[in-house]
Protein backbone atom coordinates (compact mmCIF):
# COMPACT_ATOMS: atom_id res chain seq x y z
CA UNK A 1 0.00 0.00 0.00
CA UNK A 2 1.36 3.34 -0.87
CA UNK A 3 1.08 6.43 1.15
CA UNK A 4 -0.40 8.93 -1.26
CA UNK A 5 -3.59 10.76 -1.40
CA UNK A 6 -5.91 7.75 -2.52
CA UNK A 7 -4.86 5.90 0.90
CA UNK A 8 -5.47 9.33 3.17
CA UNK A 9 -8.65 9.60 1.63
CA UNK A 10 -9.44 6.27 2.15
CA UNK A 11 -8.79 6.34 5.65
CA UNK A 12 -10.15 9.92 6.39
CA UNK A 13 -13.97 8.34 4.74
CA UNK A 14 -13.14 5.45 7.06
CA UNK A 15 -13.02 7.51 9.96
CA UNK A 16 -15.61 10.19 9.42
CA UNK A 17 -18.15 6.86 8.51
CA UNK A 18 -17.31 5.32 12.12
CA UNK A 19 -18.13 8.82 13.81
CA UNK A 20 -20.76 9.63 11.32
CA UNK A 21 -22.36 5.38 12.46
CA UNK A 22 -21.04 6.58 16.38
CA UNK A 23 -23.42 9.21 16.44
CA UNK A 24 -25.95 7.93 14.77
CA UNK A 25 -26.09 5.02 17.60
CA UNK A 26 -25.12 7.07 20.56
CA UNK A 27 -26.00 10.60 20.14
CA UNK A 28 -29.21 11.03 17.63
CA UNK A 29 -31.15 8.74 20.14
CA UNK A 30 -30.61 11.33 22.62
CA UNK A 31 -31.30 14.18 20.81
CA UNK A 32 -34.72 12.57 19.91
CA UNK A 33 -35.68 11.83 23.29
CA UNK A 34 -35.41 15.96 23.56
CA UNK A 35 -37.30 16.51 21.26
CA UNK A 36 -40.26 14.14 22.26
CA UNK A 37 -39.95 15.73 26.00
CA UNK A 38 -40.38 19.03 24.31
CA UNK A 39 -43.32 17.44 22.53
CA UNK A 40 -44.81 16.42 25.54
CA UNK A 41 -43.66 19.20 28.09
CA UNK A 42 -42.12 17.39 29.79
CA UNK A 43 -40.01 19.23 32.36
CA UNK A 44 -36.26 19.23 32.87
CA UNK A 45 -33.69 20.83 33.85
CA UNK A 46 -31.10 22.91 32.17
CA UNK A 47 -28.59 20.27 32.30
CA UNK A 48 -30.81 17.63 31.14
CA UNK A 49 -31.33 19.88 27.81
CA UNK A 50 -27.63 20.55 27.48
CA UNK A 51 -26.75 16.85 28.03
CA UNK A 52 -29.77 15.61 25.42
CA UNK A 53 -28.26 18.09 22.78
CA UNK A 54 -24.54 17.61 23.05
CA UNK A 55 -22.66 16.37 20.72
CA UNK A 56 -18.86 16.14 20.57
CA UNK A 57 -17.19 18.53 18.26
CA UNK A 58 -14.89 15.61 16.45
CA UNK A 59 -17.70 13.39 16.04
CA UNK A 60 -20.19 16.35 14.27
CA UNK A 61 -17.21 17.36 11.93
CA UNK A 62 -16.82 13.73 11.11
CA UNK A 63 -20.38 12.94 10.48
CA UNK A 64 -20.96 16.27 8.46
CA UNK A 65 -17.28 15.49 6.62
CA UNK A 66 -18.12 11.84 5.78
CA UNK A 67 -20.60 12.57 2.81
CA UNK A 68 -17.96 14.76 0.87
CA UNK A 69 -15.24 12.64 1.75
CA UNK A 70 -17.16 8.98 0.47
CA UNK A 71 -18.63 11.08 -2.74
CA UNK A 72 -15.39 12.59 -3.97
CA UNK A 73 -13.68 8.74 -3.00
CA UNK A 74 -15.74 7.26 -5.34
CA UNK A 75 -15.45 9.92 -8.43
CA UNK A 76 -11.49 9.62 -7.94
CA UNK A 77 -11.58 6.18 -7.72
CA UNK A 78 -13.56 4.54 -9.92
CA UNK A 79 -14.48 7.69 -12.29
CA UNK A 80 -12.04 10.64 -12.98
CA UNK A 81 -9.18 11.45 -11.18
CA UNK A 82 -7.25 15.00 -11.65
CA UNK A 83 -3.51 15.49 -12.47
CA UNK A 84 -1.09 18.30 -13.01
CA UNK A 85 1.66 17.86 -16.10
CA UNK A 86 5.15 19.20 -14.32
CA UNK A 87 7.50 18.43 -17.09
CA UNK A 88 7.77 18.89 -20.74
CA UNK A 89 8.13 15.26 -21.59
CA UNK A 90 4.89 15.00 -23.62
CA UNK A 91 5.45 18.17 -25.21
CA UNK A 92 3.25 19.57 -27.54
CA UNK A 93 0.47 17.01 -26.48
CA UNK A 94 1.19 18.15 -23.53
CA UNK A 95 2.49 21.05 -21.90
CA UNK A 96 3.98 22.03 -18.57
CA UNK A 97 1.33 23.22 -16.17
CA UNK A 98 -1.84 21.36 -18.05
CA UNK A 99 -4.33 20.63 -15.43
CA UNK A 100 -6.27 17.39 -16.96
CA UNK A 101 -8.55 14.46 -16.42
CA UNK A 102 -7.69 10.62 -15.81
CA UNK A 103 -10.45 8.06 -16.58
CA UNK A 104 -10.16 5.29 -14.04
CA UNK A 105 -12.62 3.37 -15.87
CA UNK A 106 -11.21 2.50 -18.81
CA UNK A 107 -8.96 0.16 -18.06
CA UNK A 108 -10.87 -1.66 -15.08
CA UNK A 109 -12.25 -1.03 -11.62
CA UNK A 110 -9.63 -0.84 -8.93
CA UNK A 111 -9.98 -1.43 -4.83
CA UNK A 112 -8.24 2.40 -3.76
CA UNK A 113 -5.31 2.47 -2.09
CA UNK A 114 -4.92 -1.37 -2.56
CA UNK A 115 -4.84 -0.69 -6.45
CA UNK A 116 -6.39 -4.26 -6.91
CA UNK A 117 -8.44 -4.98 -10.15
CA UNK A 118 -11.88 -6.40 -9.41
CA UNK A 119 -13.70 -5.74 -12.37
CA UNK A 120 -11.46 -5.94 -16.12
CA UNK A 121 -13.31 -4.08 -18.30
CA UNK A 122 -10.32 -3.08 -20.91
CA UNK A 123 -6.79 -2.78 -21.93
CA UNK A 124 -4.81 0.29 -23.20
CA UNK A 125 -4.67 0.63 -26.86
CA UNK A 126 -1.77 1.33 -28.88
CA UNK A 127 -1.63 5.25 -28.98
CA UNK A 128 -3.56 5.87 -25.83
CA UNK A 129 -2.04 8.66 -23.02
CA UNK A 130 -1.68 6.69 -19.99
CA UNK A 131 -1.20 7.82 -16.36
CA UNK A 132 0.84 5.22 -14.34
CA UNK A 133 2.67 4.67 -11.17
CA UNK A 134 6.58 4.80 -12.32
CA UNK A 135 7.73 1.07 -11.46
CA UNK A 136 11.35 2.24 -10.09
CA UNK A 137 9.20 3.89 -7.33
CA UNK A 138 5.48 3.67 -7.46
CA UNK A 139 4.56 6.76 -4.75
CA UNK A 140 5.32 8.61 -8.21
CA UNK A 141 2.79 9.36 -11.00
CA UNK A 142 3.98 9.12 -14.63
CA UNK A 143 2.57 9.94 -18.14
CA UNK A 144 3.52 8.63 -21.26
CA UNK A 145 2.35 7.53 -24.57
CA UNK A 146 1.38 3.67 -25.09
CA UNK A 147 3.31 2.15 -28.41
CA UNK A 148 3.88 -1.24 -27.37
CA UNK A 149 1.11 -3.67 -26.28
CA UNK A 150 2.09 -7.30 -24.92
CA UNK A 151 3.79 -9.56 -27.45
CA UNK A 152 5.00 -6.76 -29.50
CA UNK A 153 8.66 -6.52 -30.78
CA UNK A 154 9.10 -2.96 -30.43
CA UNK A 155 12.94 -1.17 -31.24
CA UNK A 156 13.76 2.15 -31.53
CA UNK A 157 15.96 4.10 -34.35
CA UNK A 158 17.81 6.96 -32.19
CA UNK A 159 19.47 8.57 -35.39
CA UNK A 160 16.38 8.77 -37.34
CA UNK A 161 14.34 9.03 -34.52
CA UNK A 162 11.73 6.39 -36.07
CA UNK A 163 9.97 3.67 -34.07
CA UNK A 164 9.36 0.30 -35.16
CA UNK A 165 6.50 -1.96 -34.09
CA UNK A 166 6.96 -5.82 -35.12
CA UNK A 167 10.06 -4.86 -37.43
CA UNK A 168 7.77 -2.15 -39.57
CA UNK A 169 8.56 1.64 -39.28
CA UNK A 170 5.71 4.03 -38.37
CA UNK A 171 5.38 6.23 -40.46
CA UNK A 172 5.75 9.92 -40.11
CA UNK A 173 5.19 13.37 -41.65
CA UNK A 174 7.78 16.22 -41.04
CA UNK A 175 6.21 19.32 -40.30
CA UNK A 176 8.25 22.39 -42.18
CA UNK A 177 7.78 24.71 -39.23
CA UNK A 178 10.09 24.32 -35.83
CA UNK A 179 8.41 24.66 -32.72
CA UNK A 180 7.96 27.64 -31.54
CA UNK A 181 7.49 26.99 -27.34
CA UNK A 182 5.78 29.23 -24.80
CA UNK A 183 6.10 29.72 -21.18
CA UNK A 184 7.69 27.40 -19.34
CA UNK A 185 8.27 24.96 -22.34
CA UNK A 186 10.35 28.08 -24.38
CA UNK A 187 13.47 25.91 -24.24
CA UNK A 188 11.67 23.78 -26.87
CA UNK A 189 11.86 26.27 -29.63
CA UNK A 190 13.33 24.90 -32.81
CA UNK A 191 12.54 21.34 -32.36
CA UNK A 192 11.42 19.66 -35.24
CA UNK A 193 7.97 18.82 -35.66
CA UNK A 194 6.64 15.30 -36.45
CA UNK A 195 3.13 13.63 -37.07
CA UNK A 196 3.72 9.70 -36.26
CA UNK A 197 0.97 7.45 -37.66
CA UNK A 198 1.22 5.40 -34.81
CA UNK A 199 -2.02 3.26 -35.64
CA UNK A 200 -5.03 3.52 -37.75
CA UNK A 201 -6.97 5.92 -35.54
CA UNK A 202 -4.09 7.45 -33.82
CA UNK A 203 -2.11 10.05 -35.15
CA UNK A 204 -0.20 12.47 -33.25
CA UNK A 205 2.34 15.04 -32.94
CA UNK A 206 5.93 14.24 -31.76
CA UNK A 207 8.89 16.66 -31.07
CA UNK A 208 12.67 15.58 -32.26
CA UNK A 209 16.41 17.33 -31.92
CA UNK A 210 17.62 15.57 -34.79
CA UNK A 211 21.38 17.19 -33.76
CA UNK A 212 20.80 15.28 -30.78
CA UNK A 213 22.11 11.65 -30.87
CA UNK A 214 22.11 9.74 -27.70
CA UNK A 215 24.41 7.08 -27.15
CA UNK A 216 21.92 4.39 -26.31
CA UNK A 217 22.59 0.63 -27.30
CA UNK A 218 20.57 -0.50 -29.88
CA UNK A 219 18.25 -2.55 -28.53
CA UNK A 220 14.70 -4.12 -29.22
CA UNK A 221 12.13 -5.12 -26.61
CA UNK A 222 9.69 -8.05 -26.68
CA UNK A 223 6.86 -6.75 -24.49
CA UNK A 224 6.09 -9.61 -22.20
CA UNK A 225 2.48 -10.44 -21.16
CA UNK A 226 0.02 -8.07 -19.34
CA UNK A 227 2.82 -4.95 -19.57
CA UNK A 228 2.70 -1.99 -21.71
CA UNK A 229 5.90 -0.43 -23.58
CA UNK A 230 5.81 3.92 -23.13
CA UNK A 231 7.23 6.81 -24.80
CA UNK A 232 6.62 10.62 -24.14
CA UNK A 233 5.94 12.60 -27.28
CA UNK A 234 9.15 15.04 -26.82
CA UNK A 235 11.33 12.10 -27.74
CA UNK A 236 14.68 13.52 -26.76
CA UNK A 237 13.79 14.76 -23.76
CA UNK A 238 11.72 12.34 -22.00
CA UNK A 239 12.65 9.36 -19.70
CA UNK A 240 10.65 6.37 -20.54
CA UNK A 241 10.61 2.97 -21.57
CA UNK A 242 13.71 3.17 -23.29
CA UNK A 243 15.31 3.69 -20.08
CA UNK A 244 13.52 2.13 -17.42
CA UNK A 245 11.76 -0.75 -18.83
CA UNK A 246 7.85 -1.61 -19.42
CA UNK A 247 5.01 -0.50 -17.16
CA UNK A 248 3.18 -3.33 -16.06
CA UNK A 249 -0.31 -3.42 -15.96
CA UNK A 250 -1.17 -3.30 -12.32
CA UNK A 251 0.48 -0.24 -12.38
CA UNK A 252 -1.57 1.55 -14.73
CA UNK A 253 -4.12 4.37 -12.94
CA UNK A 254 -6.35 5.31 -16.17
CA UNK A 255 -6.34 6.85 -19.58
CA UNK A 256 -6.05 10.67 -20.17
CA UNK A 257 -8.44 12.26 -21.88
CA UNK A 258 -9.02 16.03 -21.40
CA UNK A 259 -7.33 19.06 -20.03
CA UNK A 260 -9.84 21.40 -18.18
CA UNK A 261 -6.56 24.08 -16.85
CA UNK A 262 -3.72 25.23 -17.59
CA UNK A 263 -1.64 27.25 -15.20
CA UNK A 264 1.99 28.87 -16.56
CA UNK A 265 3.72 31.41 -14.57
CA UNK A 266 6.05 32.32 -16.71
CA UNK A 267 3.51 32.76 -19.55
CA UNK A 268 1.54 34.89 -17.44
CA UNK A 269 -1.15 32.33 -15.22
CA UNK A 270 -3.93 31.05 -17.24
CA UNK A 271 -3.47 29.58 -21.26
CA UNK A 272 -7.37 30.13 -21.98
CA UNK A 273 -6.80 28.62 -25.04
CA UNK A 274 -6.46 25.12 -23.65
CA UNK A 275 -8.78 24.99 -21.77
CA UNK A 276 -11.58 21.46 -22.74
CA UNK A 277 -9.13 20.55 -25.23
CA UNK A 278 -9.25 16.96 -25.81
CA UNK A 279 -5.85 14.77 -25.45
CA UNK A 280 -4.98 13.02 -29.01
Amino acid sequence: MNWDLATILVILTIVSGLLWVYDKMVFAPRRQRALERADLSIPSSEAERLEANYTPVIVDLGRSLFPVFFIVLLLRSFLVEPFRIPSGSMMPTLLIGDFILVNKFNYGIRLPALNTKVIDIGKPKRGDVVVFRYPEDPSIPFIKRVVGLPGDLVEYNNMRKILYINNEPITQTVNEQRYVGIGAGSDMTGREQRVEHLSDVVDHAILVHPERIRHLPVKKWVIPENEYFVLGDNRDNSKDSRFWGTVPEENLIGRAFFIWMNWDWANGGISWQRLGTYIN
